[in-house]
């Protein structure tokens, strides 16, 4: 993901779509930046920024007052009624999201499933959903122009169509389910493993901004997956399966996991065991993390069993990638902060001195957010690769927030 741009004519499209991935991904970037950015002068980053306001994408202010000398230089903000909706179906809940351009949350629903949703059931709720949001009135100034849909499936996603392969615990099997997405709804829809997506939104909006080696690491409902960042490039591997850290094997019992894989990290370190021990049923990571710093019984003695696993696992991670950065997501991070001594010291015990020296261990900045805006990447990558293609209104119409959004059944 170049910054550099060119000032000849014939790449135009290359410039324009170089200065809106800037201003995207930085929330906003002041003219001047933009010019030492991309190497482009100021008369060229003038016309592509005032081709992007006539297309709707990008809005310019002037900047607060500086004691800089001279006149300061225009901001160009990403202009969030551009938007998409991402989505992230798990075994207990199907969490929606608007995105606006910026990465900004414009409204988000988390809809708990009684039942582990099925592939027609998640479409038939995006379009439900889609539907009702935008036949709903929209307040003056406050709608949005949805551009696509982007997925964080928890499993195997082939990344040259986004063919859900196998996401086991959905118990879902070569589900095209970006096609049927697309067919539903009318907007181009785009699928990709889930903490891949978490990799590529801390390195573009979050903990990663400026890191070199990023392994991002996430627990959730469904088990354990990862991405690596290098440099600016995801590693997908071959075809989009590389990062699948929760099959690591990471002691000798004959747990299996849900490949049928026996002492993995998945099998040993799981959430279900947790929401088990603590009798809480269904309930999100907030909860979850409330409970454990509350609990002083069982389940710490199962955090701290299991925070040994985690601490195995990555000083594999370490000493195969030697990374700058893990970040872990998720119940992971919550294994993390309640017992960070025993992640520790099983990461040291596991892994070379060399590459454990510079490494840091952190939860992403993202929060919960992060998943929905690694979601949302996916289906703006089409309007920040060609700006120029983008219709405005070419989508549906609705409203950037909504009174009484939450845990929906």
């Amino acid at each position: 993901m170049s910054a550099r741009g060119n000032n000849l004519d014939h790449v135009r499209r290359h410039n324009l779509a170089t200065v809106l991935r800037l201003v995207h991904h930085d929330r906003g970037s002041a003219r001047s930046q933009l010019t030492r950015a991309t190497g482009l002068n100021r008369s060229t980053i003038a016309a592509l920024v005032a081709e992007l306001v006539e297309l709707g994408l990008v809005a310019e202010t002037e900047p607060e007052s500086t004691k800089q000398v001279g006149r300061p230089s225009p901001v160009v903000a990403p202009r969030p009624d551009v938007a998409v909706l991402a989505l992230n179906p798990e075994v207990d809940a199907v969490e929606l999201a608007l995105v606006g351009l910026g990465g900004e949350i414009l409204r988000r629903e988390r809809h708990v499933q009684r039942e582990v949703p099925s592939v027609d059931s998640v479409v038939a709720l995006v379009a439900g959903r889609l539907a009702e949001w935008s036949s709903a009135e929209v307040p003056a100034g406050g709608g949005a122009t949805v551009a696509g849909i982007g997925v964080a499936v928890p499993g195997l996603v082939r990344a040259s169509d986004g063919l859900v392969r196998h996401a086991p615990h959905l118990g879902w099997r070569d589900a095209p389910l970006a096609a049927e997405l697309a067919a539903a709804t009318s907007l181009p829809a785009f699928s990709a493993n889930d903490a891949s997506l978490g990799a590529l939104a801390e390195r573009l909006f979050g903990a990663g901004r400026g890191i070199g080696e990023l392994v991002y690491v996430n627990g959730g409902a469904s088990g354990i997956g990862g991405g690596i960042m290098a440099g600016d490039r995801l590693l997908g591997g071959l075809d989009g399966y590389a990062g699948e850290f929760g099959h690591l094997r990471v002691g000798g019992s004959d747990h299996v996991d849900t490949a049928g894989l026996s002492g993995t990290l998945e099998s040993e370190v799981r959430r279900s065991r947790l929401l088990e021990l603590g009798e809480l049923g269904t309930v999100d990571d907030a909860e979850l993390e409330r409970r454990v710093r509350a609990d002083g019984g069982a389940l710490s003695a199962e955090i701290e069993r299991q925070a040994g696993y985690l601490g195995v696992a990555i000083g594999g991670i370490v000493n195969v990638l030697n990374p700058e950065l893990v970040l872990l997501g998720g119940f992971l991070g919550i294994l993390l902060d309640a017992a960070p001594d025993t992640v520790q010291a099983a990461l040291a015990a596991t892994s070379l001195d060399a590459p454990l020296a510079s490494v840091r261990l952190e939860r992403p900045a993202l929060g919960r957010d992060i998943l929905m805006i690694g979601a949302a990447e996916l289906a703006f990558e089409p309007v920040l690769a060609d700006p120029a293609a983008f219709e405005r209104g070419r989508g549906p119409t609705v409203a950037r927030s909504a009174s009484g959004f939450g845990a929906l059944a």
